[in-house]
């Protein structure tokens, strides 16, 4: 466990955002900064089969260490960090012993992380903080998930008296435009089963998600000088604002919980010749998302009626609700479940708010359920992830290993 810490900060200071306009696989270059470090760290610590390919996908196994028959099970993290907010020169503080206060992230733009508005800061009382110095994100999601699978595989190497099985490990690229999984070789894997590590906070344990997509909405104007504009000019900013007024106003990402979908404006650009809206769109339910979908599409259509041909939508599915392929193999969350009681960790099993590799993979043939990283406040200034989080994500990540040898003894 000694290593965790430092191998986290060094993983976090090296920028890994990923581009969604990209074409490229990898979508930016600089994710192979980290990727080629990690597959020297797994080669360092006794990982055997250790891979990566051409699109920066990493493998590496931790072979058996008894003669029962068990099941391959694998762990699977992303080292990419979201496009939402810098990942340049991150600068990680770490507030040892917290006590329950405000932490001052950066005194010279008044950037402040409090309990008062930050509630969940109150569980960590004495305990060490790592956060952003607020001028970027911070990457916990998911390079602790990442410095956690390696250390539990290191701790697996040097402790060989816990037993387990095969063991498959694997970090991804590009899982926060919704890529990870795309390029991903599960036959290859060649696990039964594996685990996301790339929750928030302690005991989460996730086995559904949102249905997803992206719309790309374009607005087509006509420039004229407005002193004679009556009748000639048509703004596709005053478009893109029209087609926005008509979504529900309530169903957005700050209005919603629980199972509640929403649409969300990720971006917004444009002139009066040409606008346009990224916006993703993210449903439970995959009638309600496929409603979402269509009202799109209703929306075009009433303003393209009235001004012929301004309005384009054009939507992209990016993942699915994996709840259907993890239920018919629900022991894998039950060895999960039990490896956190043994652990005196109080599982949070809800839904998933966003999206993993896992839900990709599941319907690839790979069900995955997602495990807690330990982190809060993704993607953002205030982020911040507890160094005990982190320490029990491992301590989770050992058992399961542990108790999938023993469920599966002959």
């Amino acid at each position: 466990m000694d290593k965790l810490l430092p191998r986290f900060l060094e993983y976090v200071a090296i920028d890994t955002q990923s581009d969604p306009r990209a074409d490229t696989v990898p979508s930016t270059k600089k994710q192979w900064d980290l990727a080629k470090k990690l597959v020297m760290e797994l080669q360092h610590i006794g990982m055997q089969e250790v891979s990566i390919d051409e699109n920066a996908y990493i493998m590496a196994t931790l072979p058996s260490n008894t003669d029962k028959k068990v099941p391959t099970i694998g762990f699977i993290a992303h080292f990419d960090t979201s496009p939402d907010f810098s990942g340049k020169n991150v600068k990680p503080r770490v507030i040892e012993n917290y006590d329950g206060g405000d932490i001052v992230l950066n005194k010279k733009k008044n950037i402040v992380l409090s309990p008062d508005y930050f509630a969940d800061l109150t569980q960590y009382v004495g305990q060490t903080l790592i956060t952003t110095d607020g001028t970027t994100l911070l990457g916990a999601d998911d390079k602790a998930g990442v410095a956690e699978i390696i250390t539990a595989m290191e701790y697996l190497i040097q402790h060989p008296e816990i037993k387990h099985g095969k063991i498959r490990i694997g970090f991804t690229p590009d899982e926060e435009i919704g890529k990870g999984a795309h390029h991903f070789d599960v036959e290859k894997f060649g696990a039964a089963w594996a685990y996301t590590i790339d929750g928030s906070q302690v005991g989460e344990l996730e086995y559904e998600n949102f249905n997803a997509a992206r719309a790309t909405v374009t607005f087509s104007g006509k420039s004229v000088h407005p002193g004679y504009a009556k009748n000639k000019m048509v703004n596709a900013i005053a478009l893109a604002n029209e087609f926005l007024s008509l979504l529900p106003k309530k169903e957005v990402p700050e209005m919603t919980t629980g199972r509640e979908g929403f649409f969300h404006v990720h971006e917004i650009k444009g002139t009066i010749e040409k606008a346009s809206v990224d916006l993703i769109i993210r449903d439970h339910d995959p009638e309600h998302f496929e409603a979402r979908k269509e009202l799109l599409y209703d929306i075009q259509d009433k303003i393209n009626s009235r001004i012929e041909n301004v309005v384009s939508v054009v939507i992209e599915d990016q993942y699915k609700n994996m709840r259907e392929k993890i239920e018919p193999v629900f022991h894998i969350v039950e060895i999960a479940e039990e490896a956190m009681h043994q652990l005196g960790i109080e599982p949070i099993i809800k839904p998933i708010r966003g999206g993993t590799d896992g839900s990709q993979l599941s319907f690839m043939g790979l069900p995955c359920p997602n495990i807690f990283a330990g982190g809060h406040n993704f993607h953002g200034k205030y982020e911040y992830i507890p160094l005990e989080s982190m320490q029990k994500a491992v301590e989770v990540i050992v058992k399961i290993c542990e108790l999938t040898a023993e469920r599966f003894r002959d």
